[in-house]
């Protein structure tokens, strides 16, 4: 069984740092040290998870969709590699939808990002990739790319009205009720 990662909370300093383009990625220790973080970002049932997020301040994260308690209309996709990743460019066409965080636990937000992206990374073997991400999955890599600038999602929120706790976020989800409170 692979040993997995402690994921800090906010508050802690690396949250906020620019993290660092990652060079070695063929080391056999950041090989296997990215076997943990997939495994600790699938064991925290989250959809995606960023090297601060356990204390690594360095450009890589993992988008790993699939529909769990916590994402329950999530479509699914192997979990994935993206080293030193950037968007190329934007559809300029904005949706606002729920986020949460495994390091700002028991709250949950609604965050308006661009809903396609073009975007580039390195795979884990260090090979280029470029591609289009559409509506969710565009929203974990730019909610993990935020993570790489010192951003978290509450950030982002347009005004309190937007931010909800786990328990109303659930609430919400299973009843689906409207998207505002009040």
């Amino acid at each position: 069984m692979t040993e997995l990662l402690s994921i800090i909370e906010i508050g802690d300093p690396i949250l906020r740092q620019k993290a660092d383009p990652l060079e070695t990625i063929l080391d056999r220790a950041w090989q296997g040290w990215m076997d943990r973080l997939i495994a600790t970002g699938l064991a925290a049932k989250g959809v995606g998870i960023a090297a601060p997020q356990v204390s690594e301040s360095c450009r890589l994260f993992v988008v790993a969709s699939r529909p769990n308690g916590r994402y329950p209309y999530a479509p699914e996709m192997e979990p994935t590699v993206m080293i030193n990743p950037c968007i190329l460019s934007y559809s300029g066409e904005m949706v606002k939808d729920w986020e949460g965080c495994l390091s700002v636990p028991g709250v949950r937000g609604l965050v308006k990002r661009d809903r396609q992206i073009e975007v580039s990374y390195l795979d884990r073997w260090g090979h280029p990739q470029q591609q289009v991400l559409t509506d969710f999955v565009a929203r974990i890599f730019q909610h993990e790319l935020d993570h790489l600038d010192g951003i978290l999602f509450v950030d982002r929120l347009a005004s309190e009205a937007d931010r909800f706790t786990e328990e109303e976020y659930q609430a919400l989800i299973l009843s689906e009720a409207p998207l505002s409170k009040g």
